[in-house]
């Protein structure tokens, strides 16, 4: 119960750290860039697109291999055709869950270690954030060209989540004596 209750604390520590980083710092935005003449760009994406949503990488694969691909743009779009972008109460409760669901699997694995140092058990929390951070963000930058900036911040993110998560872990969950 004590486990369940600590990881409980920290996706709640854990979603006012990214609700900080989102809102109070530039760690979110830092990478992010504006199309030039976007509403040129959003109007011929309308016109090719209509209501076809979707995640698409271009050249296609198909398309790369065949020709080399060694010039022209590369990209990674998410399109959504009618969906402007809103700040809505599902986003944050999606948010909210996915971080208690983090901080609870943390939680068990602190639980699971048995580590009876307070600062080690926040080493250890620490570190299933820097493994969670690499497992996505590297990979995207390595394989879909995800700005440097862009993707050394979203990890920091995450990786200080796990770390506030684990002051709050840490000292919830016992460690052995």
């Amino acid at each position: 119960m004590r486990v369940l209750f600590a990881g409980l604390l920290g996706g709640i520590a854990m979603f006012v750290w990214s609700s900080i980083a989102h809102l109070a710092t530039p760690l979110a935005t830092t990478g992010i860039s504006v199309l030039p003449d976007e509403q040129v760009t959003i109007n011929a994406l309308a016109a090719s697109m209509g209501e076809r949503d979707g995640l698409f990488l271009f050249p296609s694969m198909g398309t790369a291999t065949a020709t080399g691909a060694k010039a022209g743009p590369r990209g990674l779009l998410v399109y959504q055709a009618n969906g402007a972008y809103s700040f809505n109460p599902r986003n944050l409760i999606t948010e909210f869950v996915t971080e208690i669901v983090e901080s609870l699997i943390a939680a068990l694995l602190l639980a699971m270690a048995g580590i009876a140092n307070y600062g080690m058990r926040v080493g250890f929390v620490t570190l299933v954030g820097l493994t969670a951070a690499i497992t996505t963000n590297l990979p995207y930058w390595n394989w879909y060209g995800f700005p440097t900036l862009y993707t050394a911040s979203y990890a920091s993110i995450e990786i200080i989540a796990y770390a506030v998560a684990g002051l709050v872990l840490a000292w919830f969950v016992p460690g052995r004596t």
